[in-house]
């Protein structure tokens, strides 16, 4: 396994940005009958604030399992996971899913809107439930509205929407909350080649001009190229931890 400790620590040194994510020694092992299957096997992984990290790896290889830790979906088996520098390992659900709630903004491949909610209001959804007042989601989803490019279409239903638009919702919706980590799980895989070329360029505008942390997670090598560090996962460990100097930039 490469360990990524010595990446990190010369951008820590060179950068002096808060720590948004640490894995340490992570691993994890399922049940299956009378048999373990070990998913993840000591992982370390650190993302700090402003990076725009791809995760890699072909079916099977763990990346979807730890996708599962990074966003606090699944607990390890052992390691430890802290999220904007707490220690997250051992709290209880209720816990947990606070933290989750406040400092991870998800973007699934499925855009998971509600589809009796029209755009502000699948955007308002996380701030009402975390009881931000309605001035602050008025002047919030306003701002993330025009920053995703959507002011004609705040009124309309998802049903209303193209999947491009649908996942620029998506991306609204967990920016709303001000989290200090976004994951995206394979952003662009419903959507055709141009409108995923219009939405890896809205990342990466959200990362460049906005300062926004994001660990997008992908099968596609050509979506992770528009990343400045690709992390490759096979078998259940990292087998690769390295900045992008081929980065492309999307036209």
């Amino acid at each position: 396994m490469v360990s990524s400790h010595s990446f990190r620590n010369q951008m820590d040194t060179e950068n002096m940005t808060r720590c948004i994510l640490q894995l340490e020694k992570v691993s994890k092992t399922y049940q299956m009958d009378e048999v373990q299957v070990q998913a993840l096997k000591k992982i370390d992984l650190t993302v700090n604030e402003g990076e725009f990290v791809a995760i890699i790896g072909a079916s099977g290889s763990g990346k979807s399992t730890l996708l599962n830790m990074i966003g606090i979906l699944d607990s390890p088996t052992s390691g430890t996971i802290r999220i904007d520098g707490r220690d997250i390992t051992h709290l209880d659900e209720s816990h947990v899913a606070r933290i989750r709630g406040k400092k991870i903004g998800f973007v699934f491949q499925a855009f998971n809107l509600s589809p009796t909610l029209n755009v502000f209001e699948n955007i308002a959804l996380p701030m009402r439930i975390h009881e931000f007042s309605e001035q602050d989601i008025r002047q919030k989803v306003n701002q993330l509205i025009q920053l995703v490019g959507l002011d004609s279409r705040k009124n309309h239903l998802p049903t209303q929407l193209s999947g491009g638009e649908r996942q620029r919702v998506a991306i609204a919706r967990a920016l709303s909350t001000e989290p200090a980590l976004v994951l995206a799980d394979e952003p662009t895989g419903n959507l055709d080649t141009k409108t995923s070329k219009e939405i890896i360029a809205l990342f990466e505008t959200l990362n460049q001009s906005q300062g926004k942390t994001i660990v997008l997670v992908t099968h596609e090598p050509n979506i992770a190229q528009h990343c400045h560090r690709i992390v490759t996962v096979r078998d259940g460990t990292i087998i690769s931890d390295k900045t992008n100097r081929q980065r492309r930039k999307t036209k």
